[in-house]
């Protein structure tokens, strides 16, 4: 384990392994910044999570809207509206699906019970998938295209749902993981290559790994208690990268607390979809 980017967030998430940039890009959700390559890129609303387009292009998810952004330009062009006319929410967790959607999570800004939903841009429209979420968070994707996970934090389950072949929900979503008797609480999660789920663990200073029944496999420590969010990278796709957050925490955060991690595996991860516009 080492440390990838000493920048401590307030409440980093959304890591993204660009593979035509071979670049790890992660945002500070409530300074409202995105970083990586160096650079610190400051927005005026708050942004969370993204996917790529191409080689200079993101889509980001911000508290109000889909939007591209030019990583070499700064351009930024509207793409859709995003719970445009609630000013409770904002996003929160999300990320691009096999077939070129985008699924994003949107939360209140105090965390208000029930305030947040699931939804999915798909080549042009948006459309609400999941509602009463408190926390979303865990959006990810089975490398044969046939699930998504995601989970509403505080339930302390990774629900799972049968996709159709445009990768739209089918059928009623699925207990994956329930983690209520050890007490832990599911925040960002990617899938690798063999189809497991490593999920961080708000609280618990660490990112487990489940396999495709849904049973713990184990986990990998991080030296931060508010692990937020993993996603693989690196040349062969080898590496776990980990943000990590200090909200919340005041006088109580320790040295390490809202870094970002890189973590050396035996697995493999996927290579991130493509977002298509």
């Amino acid at each position: 384990m080492s440390i990838f980017d000493p920048t401590v967030c307030t409440l980093g998430e959304g890591p993204l392994w660009h593979p035509e940039r071979q670049s790890l890009f992660w945002f500070d959700i409530i300074e409202k910044r995105l970083y990586g390559e160096g650079q610190v890129r400051q927005f005026d609303e708050h942004v969370s999570a993204a996917g790529w387009i191409d080689h200079d292009r993101l889509l980001i998810a911000s508290e109000r809207q889909l939007f591209t952004y030019n990583l070499e330009t700064g351009a930024q062009d509207h793409v859709a509206p995003l719970e445009a006319e609630n000013p409770v929410t904002r996003s929160n967790d999300g990320r691009a699906d096999p077939y070129g959607g985008f699924w994003i999570g949107s939360m209140g800004k105090q965390a208000e019970r029930g305030a947040g939903a699931i939804h999915r841009y798909y080549r042009g429209t948006v459309e609400t998938l999941f509602d009463n979420i408190t926390v979303s968070n865990a959006i990810c994707f089975s490398p044969d295209g046939q699930f998504a996970h995601y989970t509403d934090t505080p339930t302390r389950r990774v629900m799972r749902v049968s996709l159709d072949a445009e990768g739209w929900p089918k059928g009623a979503p699925e207990e994956f993981v329930n983690t209520s008797a050890e007490k832990l609480h599911p925040d960002g999660a990617v899938v690798d290559a063999e189809g497991c789920l490593w999920v961080a663990q708000w609280g618990a200073s660490r990112v487990a790994r489940y396999d495709t029944n849904g049973d713990f496999m184990g986990a990998v420590s991080v030296p931060a208690r508010q692990a937020s969010c993993p996603t693989f990278g690196g040349p062969d796709l080898s590496t776990l990268y980990v943000t990590s957050a200090t909200a919340g925490m005041g006088d109580a955060a320790g040295t390490d607390d809202g870094k970002t991690f890189a973590i050396e595996t035996q697995a493999r991860g996927q290579r991130e979809h493509r977002v298509i516009l």
